[in-house]
């Protein structure tokens, strides 16, 4: 059975985004952004939220992104060779190639995924993610901590869930994020 594993950057006091819904005080250096393609390598499937899908989408719809650096055209390639699974009601239609979309979260389909899969998955965005907490599907969290504290916004993490964690893995960065990987227990 392949691993569900849950992908965020995370601000101190636990957001992925503030208040406005801006995400750019998350923007990775070089080190964490090498350390994330390395990470999502071997990932056969992501799975998203509509919100989550078109943010992540510009990595193979906007070819001027890849071609910044090496760092970011690698990224683009690993991102671009996985599949995607798009959770949403109202998304007409997917952007990108080897994208399918579901009108509504089952978590026995998603089930049924990692039991079928030859890689591990990742559920990226909070609103899926919390679908997929409250399900019992994930099996790990891996979070980049960044030094900031945004005073609200959207919580990465889904409200009314509890779980035990196992700490795997930390690693710190020059910039003073913090990369730590929990395996749930139980």
């Amino acid at each position: 059975m392949a691993t569900l594993i849950y992908v965020s950057n995370v601000s101190l006091d636990g957001y992925i985004e503030d208040a406005d819904g801006s995400f750019n005080w998350s923007e990775p250096g070089d080190d964490v952004f090498a350390f994330i393609t390395e990470l999502v390598r071997p990932i056969g499937t992501h799975l998203y939220g509509r919100r989550m899908y078109e943010t992540m989408a510009v990595w193979e719809t906007d070819p001027t992104l890849a071609a910044g650096s090496e760092l970011l055209s690698d990224f683009a390639r690993v991102w671009q060779a996985a599949d995607k699974v798009v959770h949403s009601s109202t998304l007409e239609a997917p952007s990108t190639a080897r994208t399918r979309l579901e009108r509504r979260f089952d978590p026995e389909a998603v089930r049924r995924l990692k039991d079928g899969a030859d890689g591990d998955l990742t559920v990226g965005g909070p609103n899926l993610a919390a679908h997929a907490f409250r399900a019992g599907l994930v099996d790990e969290c891996h979070l980049f901590i960044h030094p900031v504290v945004l005073g609200g916004g959207t919580p990465s993490l889904p409200g009314g869930v509890r779980a035990q964690l196992e700490l795997l893995d930390e690693r710190r960065f020059d910039s003073g994020v913090v990369y730590v990987r929990h395996r749930i227990v139980g």
